[in-house]
């Protein structure tokens, strides 16, 4: 054999050898990857059942991503198959926080939290606005844990679990109508307000305007006290000027004559003045 044709040969088998490979008859050295399966969410939920059942219930913010946003591998392939919740909350004063499992106890229902022990600090970086109510109106709640009352995350009590009601006709919501839970003091209330309500601690007054015929009893507590807690008003806001000026200039005071608001026609003429004793002159 010549060497033209030796060269025709071995370009021929070249030639050949390159459009084998090129084509996938050979074997390639990332075979094993190209083999390697792409899991889905529903390979998943053939071992982790619950996690799934867990996230449809009770998921919250979770229920809008795929379990692959935060487990981005199993073992064997990785040994870090569980995230920190700080690989996706960040940016707010409560994610630095630490211990989130502390409260957050199962991240597949990340708000159904149960609270033990004495606990403010963590409640407070979400809940400020009940925080500076407490400050502003101090009362017995203002000393207390927010777990003493808030065991469970969402959960608002009945005020009759802790408190006695003012009268034996009340209910748990009578309680809303003139008092709120972080200011409790700051008693504020509407126009839908019974006197009975009231006359369950302002007894006197209540018996006093029920036996009275003054036209003061046909009306509700809350309109002359109007909307908040030991607001007394004026008598001239109703009743403007009721008597001639020449009385008015010698009794400018109601009170002086009419000293039982609640009872208006049983009133008492004003005690004169007794008149001015001048000391003796010193010589």
């Amino acid at each position: 054999m010549n060497a033209v044709k030796r060269i025709r040969l071995l370009a021929m088998a070249g030639l050949t050898l390159a459009a084998a490979l090129c084509l996938g008859t050979g074997t390639p050295a990332n075979a094993a990857d190209q083999a390697t399966p792409t899991l889905a969410v529903s390979d998943c939920v053939k071992c982790h059942k619950q996690e799934p059942a867990d996230i449809a219930s009770a998921g919250s913010g979770h229920k809008k991503i795929t379990c692959f946003d935060c487990h981005a591998s199993h073992r064997p392939s990785s040994k870090n198959n569980i995230p920190q919740c700080s690989q996706c909350h960040t940016g707010k004063k409560h994610y630095e926080l630490t211990g989130c499992l502390g409260c957050h106890k199962n991240p597949h229902t990340p708000l159904n939290i149960t609270l033990s022990g004495n606990i403010s600090d963590p409640c407070l970086t979400c809940h400020t606005q009940q925080m500076a109510q407490l400050k502003q109106f101090p009362s017995k709640h203002s000393k207390l844990f927010c777990s003493t009352c808030h065991n469970v995350h969402g959960k608002i009590p009945q005020c009759t679990q802790c408190h006695k009601p003012h009268s034996s006709e009340q209910t748990a919501a009578d309680c809303k109508k003139c008092h709120k839970a972080h200011q409790p003091k700051n008693v504020v209330y509407g126009k839908e307000v019974p006197n009975k309500d009231c006359g369950a601690c302002h007894k006197k007054a209540f018996d006093l305007l029920a036996a009275s015929q003054a036209k003061h009893k046909a009306l509700a507590c809350v309109y002359c006290h109007q909307e908040k807690h030991k607001m007394v008003p004026a008598c001239q806001s109703c009743h403007g000027v009721p008597h001639p000026a020449s009385m008015m200039a010698k009794f400018p005071k109601c009170g002086e004559c009419h000293n039982i608001a609640h009872d208006l026609n049983r009133w008492n003429a004003p005690s004169k003045a007794e008149p001015k004793k001048e000391g003796k002159k010193k010589k």
